[in-house]
């Protein structure tokens, strides 16, 4: 059973490393996420909600560690990140039933 507490955990020990090697590129990608992730004419409880959708469908662990915690971070209710699930799946097809159902778990490994 994948831990997502850890998947994070582990992410960001990869992501200090890999500043290392290449600040730049990362330090760059940072500033992105942060500008992209700002209120605006979105909130950033949407902003994460479309973040966790993209993640499911693109089937990436990380993304729905990252972006299931910040979504709760930003205000998101379970019932919210369940209709976020749903959107991904109707527009990941079955790959996407998979991961939504772990990112579901993840939520609740949050939650807890």
């Amino acid at each position: 059973m994948k831990s997502y507490k850890e998947i994070n955990k582990d992410q960001n020990a990869f992501a200090r490393e890999f500043r290392k090697t290449s600040p730049d590129i990362l330090n760059g990608f940072m500033a992105m996420h942060k500008a992209a992730m700002e209120e605006g004419a979105l909130s950033t409880k949407v902003k994460e909600l479309m973040a966790l959708s993209i993640g499911i469908a693109a089937r990436c662990d990380g993304c729905i560690a990252s972006h299931a915690k910040a979504s709760l971070r930003a205000g998101a209710t379970r019932e919210e990140l369940v209709e976020t699930i749903n959107v991904a799946i109707m527009m990941g097809g079955g790959p996407a039933v998979i991961y939504g159902t772990q990112a579901l778990s993840a939520v609740d490994e949050f939650l807890s």
